[in-house]
């Protein structure tokens, strides 16, 4: 596949592109003092100049010493929401004269170039592609929106403190599943972006792109970039294991501590680019004309989420937090042949207090051996 090195000041060139094919621009923006993912105009719409610090617990914007477009870490959306909307409309019952009507709500198409997409969340998109697509019914909202998205992922020149896609293999280098991807590179005498193709509509765009062949030293510092990278995690898990090892300590005394922090607040699930859990909510107008079932997210975090018959299956926050977890990282191998987790740091950092998934994973690892 083709390779070509686009000089900052012709970056433009691409949202140029994209427009005229009929694409809506996606990407990270600044909004509230967090980069979420939104709308975009142009180049200008980018966090350009600015990075954020994560921990636990922890999310700060920060203003960088260059002009990076793409020097950060990820913030608190993932491209699920645009895929797997948080809230949806699947049917209305219209009342007219005595007689009801069943209207279908249509799915809205839209193409969508998503812009600066990481390895690990092309590593989500996978996972919910198998989730949405490959597992049984398929979900035609999901269907809809995934099937015209054009991809341009990033090779990522950041880690944030929260980061641990190197020890689920999923990052930082973009391997499969975009149609261009991108590497910033800024030096003291340049900044420009190395993109190469992966798909042939990836091709056709990155033809109609201002810029040269790169060439073996370009490469190379690509190459240096995400070597960079990935050895500056902020985070490290051992996945060695890590299915035997949490279904064998289902009753382990951690559980216990963890719940004593835990808030069951549901931010770990709604900030997950992996998570789907939904439920249904029906609604209606005064008259009594016009009914509407709706979907939107939901967290098995929620109380009411296992009820069976109004009672709660998992009534304590020590087994919601341990069936989220214990799913995550072992049984979801069963039920879509991988982790449910990408190492995107996402739920140590939104967790108002700061629980760390592979600090409760290494606690648990830490006591095998050791009579409880």
């Amino acid at each position: 596949m083709s390779q070509v090195v686009v000089d900052r000041s012709d970056i433009g060139v691409l949202f140029d592109v994209l427009v005229s094919d009929g694409y809506t621009i996606v990407g990270p923006t600044v909004q509230d003092r967090a980069i979420v993912y939104d709308a975009l105009d142009g180049v200008d719409d980018l966090p350009i100049g600015w990075t954020d610090e994560q921990d636990g617990g922890k999310y700060r914007l920060l203003p960088r010493e260059d002009e990076a477009l793409f020097g950060y870490a990820v913030g608190q959306h993932s491209w699920k929401k645009l895929l797997f909307p948080p809230r949806v409309t699947l049917l209305e019952v219209k009342r007219t004269n005595g007689s009801l009507e069943f209207v279908q709500s249509e799915v809205p198409e839209v193409r969508y170039a998503f812009l600066g997409v990481r390895a690990c969340e092309l590593a989500a998109i996978a996972i919910q592609d198998r989730v949405f697509l490959g597992s049984g019914p398929v979900d035609r909202t999901y269907q809809t929106a995934r099937r015209d998205v054009f991809t341009i992922a990033l090779n990522c020149m950041v880690a944030g403190g929260t980061c641990f896609c190197v020890s689920m293999e999923t990052g930082p280098r973009c391997t499969s599943g975009y149609d261009l991807v991108l590497t910033e590179i800024i030096d003291s005498d340049r900044h420009e972006f190395v993109f190469e193709a992966g798909t042939e509509a990836g091709e056709i765009v990155l033809s109609r792109l201002q810029g040269r062949a790169a060439s073996g030293s370009d490469l190379a510092r690509v190459d240096q970039i995400v070597e960079e990278t990935a050895s500056n995690m902020g985070r490290s898990m051992e996945t060695a294991g890590i299915k035997e090892l949490l279904l064998a300590n289902l009753e382990h005394p951690r559980w216990d501590e963890v719940a004593e922090r835990c808030l069951a607040c549901t931010n770990c699930t709604l900030v997950c680019p992996t998570c789907f859990c939904s439920t249904t909510e029906d609604t209606v107008t005064l008259d009594g004309n016009l009914a509407t079932r709706s979907r939107r997210w939901d967290s098995c975090f929620t109380m009411d989420f296992s009820s069976l018959h109004g009672v709660p299956v998992r009534s304590s926050t020590r087994s919601r937090y341990r069936q989220w977890m214990t799913h995550k990282l072992a049984t979801w191998f069963d039920q879509f042949g991988s982790s449910g987790c990408v190492g995107c740091g996402r739920c140590i950092t939104w967790c108002p207090v700061g629980i760390d998934i592979t600090a409760e994973v290494a606690a648990i690892r830490a006591s095998e051996g050791v009579v409880l």
